[in-house]
């Protein structure tokens, strides 16, 4: 579907579950949140409602998210399910990778051959510092199993944070240069309560592509229309396996070319990640009863009342009416 800014709507992340078994400083408020109940959390067979009319309208790319998906029960079977959506092209699964190690193996069989892991240093003190308690070695663990069994591609979403890790840029770099993974660098970005209050330092892409052009000249990637890639900028080091993305919503902003929406765990559809409006209710036409057709008429409607985009910049995003924490949104 078309929306009115002359963007084709084909892509769609699902939040199944805002629960997660870390608590990352720019995630979650220290005091912890007021997670959703058992109940008004969407059932797996209504996402599955969901998709199939998401996909009418036409979504053809899926990507399920938490919280942390694979803390859910019943993940692999959904995932299974999820895959064979009539008219779904790509399903791919974002994960802290805590839980990969003892997953991917079924998450593969399952039909998932594309995976994202957060990891936003190598250093394991940092790593436990960031996440409050979490222990890097296993994530470590889980990427090597999943590049072993086949995952491709492997992206690691590194959110760069000034005084924190980067110093690692170079060590993150280098990691691409005997194994095909893809380092993407993500620009901070102060969503909800825990993005203000804590006094975390943006840093910009261009500050690390600069960085990293003096250590060694990177060359540009394009991957062709096919969007699989999204907002990333990819370039490469010359004979390099990998790839570096940088995804620059804050200093080099790509709203007139979104192409998403967002589903979060409790069944709001969310047009635009920067903003509480415009959402739609999707969990209580459910179970009053809907027919597929009313719940596709839904989503269109929200498609044509995504805005243009918002205004760049921390300031603007922490005044616009954005206090939702990115564990309920689903990133």
């Amino acid at each position: 579907m078309i929306d009115k800014y002359n963007r084709e709507i084909n892509y769609l992340r699902i939040s199944i579950t805002d629960r997660c078994n870390l608590r990352c400083v720019y995630c979650m408020p220290k005091e912890g949140v007021s997670f959703i109940g058992h109940e008004d959390i969407l059932r797996y067979e209504e996402i599955l409602r969901i998709a199939e009319a998401a996909v009418k309208t036409g979504v053809i790319k899926i990507r399920v998210t938490g919280g942390e998906p694979l803390v859910r029960r019943g993940v692999i079977d959904f995932l299974s399910s999820l895959k064979k959506v009539e008219g779904l092209r790509d399903v791919s699964l974002t994960t802290n990778g805590i839980l990969l190690e003892d997953y991917a193996e079924e998450i593969f069989d399952a039909g998932i051959k594309r995976i994202n892991v957060s990891l936003d240093t190598l250093s394991p003190d940092k790593y436990r510092d960031i996440t409050r308690g979490g222990d890097i070695s296993r994530v470590i663990r889980g990427i090597r199993k999943a590049l072993d069994i086949g995952f491709a591609p492997i992206k690691i979403n590194v959110v760069a944070i000034k005084g924190f890790n980067d110093d690692e840029i170079i060590d993150f770099v280098k990691l691409t240069t005997d194994k095909p993974y893809q380092i993407r660098f993500i620009e901070f970005m102060p969503v909800g309560d825990s993005a203000l209050e804590n006094s975390l330092g943006y840093l910009s892409n261009d500050e690390i592509l600069k960085g990293i052009n003096s250590f060694s000249p990177l060359e540009r990637v394009y991957m062709g229309s096919g969007g699989a890639d999204g907002p990333a900028r990819l370039y490469s080091v010359k004979d390099a396996l990998g790839k570096i993305g940088f995804i620059s919503a804050m200093s080099h902003e790509f709203c007139s070319s979104c192409n998403r929406l967002r589903l979060t765990a409790d069944g709001h559809l969310r047009a635009c990640l920067l903003s509480d409006e415009p959402t739609v209710d999707l969990k209580t036409p459910l179970r009053s009863g809907c027919s597929n057709s009313e719940l596709g008429a839904l989503i269109e409607n929200l498609i044509s009342r995504k805005p243009s985009g918002y205004k760049t910049g921390c300031q603007q995003i922490q005044r616009r009416k954005c206090v939702t924490n990115m564990a309920s949104i689903g990133g």
